[in-house]
């Protein structure tokens, strides 16, 4: 129910974001899904990709300030209004939602997210029948 996600922590200054994109380049990694979000000194890029693990390895060798974490990650309708309805699923129980990004691939909506509790989010996700994505399942999308 639950992917891979990689935070890697980048100075904002030139040239780091393009030292992390390079190591992935190389070792022949795709990128499905990425955000940045930053602070006036350093950024988090978060990013989901076909090979977390093997990704992990080949950014910390190249001394690359990188965690990998789970999320969960919902498959949406490509409809306007389905990432408000998935998120009031999850307010509505008492879930906060501490970041999220979401993008389209093949004409379905992903929604990436963390909560406050995945435990509880896990069951909202199985009793309101919402199509989660699992790490095995990543493999269909790239």
């Amino acid at each position: 129910m639950t992917i891979n996600q990689l935070s890697i922590f980048i100075e904002n200054r030139s040239g780091t974001l393009i030292k992390v994109l390079e190591v992935l380049k190389q070792a022949g990694i795709q990128i499905i899904a990425s955000t940045i979000a930053d602070t006036a000194e350093y950024g988090i890029y978060r990013l989901i990709c076909s090979e977390p693990l093997r990704a992990y390895e080949e950014l910390k060798k190249a001394n690359i300030a990188v965690a990998l974490s789970d999320v969960l990650a919902l498959e949406l309708d490509d409809e306007p209004g389905r990432a408000a309805d998935a998120v009031r699923t999850f307010s509505d129980a008492g879930i906060s939602i501490t970041y999220m990004y979401t993008f389209l691939l093949r004409g379905k909506g992903i929604l990436i997210f963390r909560t406050d509790n995945r435990e509880k989010a896990r069951e909202v996700i199985i009793l309101n029948k919402l199509k989660f994505i699992a790490e095995q399942d990543l493999s269909k999308w790239v």
